[in-house]
């Protein structure tokens, strides 16, 4: 067992002198007085442990050089730039691989995109639970594999047909789900609370909008030879990346394991609520991305939506009632900046998610770009991203949370309405270069931000499960907000084929996307009232005590 499992002494709150954990505010610089809410039902004889102040000289970070410490970095980041260069790569050539299986639908292509994003989304808890349980080293490196294996079967799915593809590209998207929550809980595990885990998270999620366009680069270069040779390359990086994961990241110390016999292990996972909350997921994302395709009136999309719902409130039960070590730890999540947090990052991810799918779709479609063309066109995220996370990694403890997702859904909301209001055959350099550059923002201040609450918020041995909770809003949003605007798209141009027809079909899903970022910018808003509130009275009160 790691470091990171059960039965860890750790904890993100100092102690009292009487013995109690102080109390603290959720930002950045002070998280680690955040104190952790713990059910003493559900985690028993570990409970005290969590309250035993962790120094920073306990934290993996402080024994490794500057040479090691750069490739562990490295490495553990790249499950983020994987990722994202898992789905730039079917973005930039969606319509090449559509011709080679006899689809021009906009809603069958789709797929391509939000199965891969359905099951990052939908299996990050439980693999963030089995790397809390058997070392998140381990899960990482059989993440890459994971991930390498079906994206050569994605590329060799050329000789089958469309549904082995979608199979294909389903069953890639597990790979990040595993990577992600665990790479996160290495980072957040290795470094203590401080400027220097702000920066290395910043970097984390500056991979995000590099990888993108590394995807895209190769997977359009590989088009004009043959398309499959962008996921079978693809995969074998990620296998030397498997390799490398397990000589570059250190080995947590063993320790005595509490999963002692099967049964031990389907109690800590959780299997049931797992169950249950994985297939509620499914169901519904499933119904959204197939309403645009088949209508809303057929009786199996509803009838999986309907099923999906009712099974919500189970999985919330099984949480607080049944498990005994739950999947989602609810009792340690009750902090108010938490839940604007996590609804923040899910309207302005669900809203980039919009505008990257469909500005793709206007280089490609309406503009007649080539991919490489549109490519060059979207690749300025790359550089726009690498220096967000360089300013998120700086201003995070300086300006503060609330401030920060402030910024965030501003920058989405800006990005997305200078996509959803672009002539057709405006300049590039007017509106859609800007657009790249802006919203490029959103993504490398809310995510950095997310994380660095959650991570700093929860003990070490959930750090797992914290980072879990991030990635599955931040991909499931993805996906669920693509379903949502081609049902907005497929209900405004039913079939056209003009250009102009086309840019309505266009400008509705991407108008669902501003109004995801408009919620987004309210929900900061009260954050931002409610957080000036609590440090008001605060200060009062220790005014009054003094």
């Amino acid at each position: 067992m790691s470091d990171l499992e059960f039965g860890e002494k750790s904890s993100t709150a100092p102690e009292s002198s009487s013995g109690q954990i102080s109390d603290g505010t959720l930002y950045p610089d002070t998280l680690h007085k955040q104190p952790t809410h713990q059910s003493a039902a559900r985690v028993g004889e570990n409970d005290d442990l969590d309250r035993t102040h962790t120094t920073a000289s306990s934290y993996t970070a402080s024994s490794l050089s500057l040479g090691r410490e750069f490739v562990f970095v490295a490495v553990v980041c790249c499950a983020q730039l994987t990722t994202q260069a898992g789905l730039g790569q079917s973005l930039s050539i969606i319509h090449v691989i559509g011709r080679n299986y006899g689809l021009t639908r906009p809603e069958d292509l789709t797929w391509f995109i939000a199965a891969y994003s359905l099951t990052v989304g939908t299996f990050i808890l439980i693999s963030g639970r089995l790397g809390d349980l058997y070392s998140h080293k381990k899960m990482l490196v059989i993440g890459y594999l994971w991930f390498g294996l079906w994206s050569i079967v994605a590329g060799l799915a050329v000789y089958s047909n469309v549904i082995m593809f979608d199979i294909a590209r389903a069953l890639q998207g597990i790979g990040p789900s595993i990577l992600l929550p665990n790479g996160l809980a290495i980072l957040g595990s290795t470094y203590p609370p401080g400027p220097r885990k702000h920066m290395v998270f910043s970097i984390f999620g500056a991979m995000a909008p590099i990888g993108a366009a590394i995807g895209a680069v190769f997977a359009a270069l590989f088009s004009l030879k043959w398309w499959p040779w962008a996921f079978l390359s693809f995969g074998l990086v990620l296998c030397f990346l498997a390799g490398l994961a397990h000589l570059a990241v250190p080995s947590p110390p063993v320790r005595q394991s509490q999963v002692t016999s099967f049964q031990s292990a389907l109690n800590h996972i959780d299997l049931p609520g797992a169950a249950v909350g994985i297939t509620a997921l499914l169901l519904i994302n499933v119904a959204w991305n197939q309403a645009p395709i088949v209508g809303w009136h057929e009786p199996h999309v509803y009838v999986l939506f309907i099923i999906g719902l009712l099974l919500i409130p189970v999985f919330f039960y099984v949480e607080l009632r049944v498990a005994a070590f739950p999947l989602l730890p609810l009792d340690a999540l009750k902090s108010a900046d938490i839940g604007f947090v996590l609804g923040c990052l899910a309207c302005g991810w669900g809203c980039f998610g919009v505008w990257f799918y469909y500005l793709w779709q206007f280089h490609l479609v309406l503009r007649d770009a080539s991919p490489l063309l549109a490519t060059a066109y979207i690749c300025p995220i790359a550089v726009s991203g690498a220096m967000a996370a360089i300013a998120t990694g700086y201003l995070l403890g300086r300006i503060g949370p609330a401030w920060t997702m402030m910024a965030a859904m501003s920058a989405f909301f800006t990005g997305i309405t200078l996509i959803a209001t672009m002539p057709i055959d405006q300049t590039y350099w007017a509106q859609a270069f800007v657009c790249v550059l802006v919203i490029t923002w959103g993504m490398d201040m809310s995510f950095p931000a997310s994380t660095v609450i959650l991570s700093n918020a929860v003990s070490k041995r959930h750090q797992g499960v914290a980072m879990s909770l991030v990635n599955t809003v931040v991909n499931y949003s993805i996906s669920l907000a693509l379903g949502f605007a081609g049902t907005a798209e497929v209900n405004i141009n039913p079939g056209g084929t003009s250009k102009e027809s086309i840019l309505a079909g266009y400008r509705a899903a991407l108008y669902v996307g501003m109004g995801l970022a408009g919620l987004g910018w309210l929900l900061s808003l009260v954050y931002l009232v409610y957080d000036h509130i609590r440090a008001g009275v605060t200060l009062v009160r220790l005014k009054t005590k003094t």
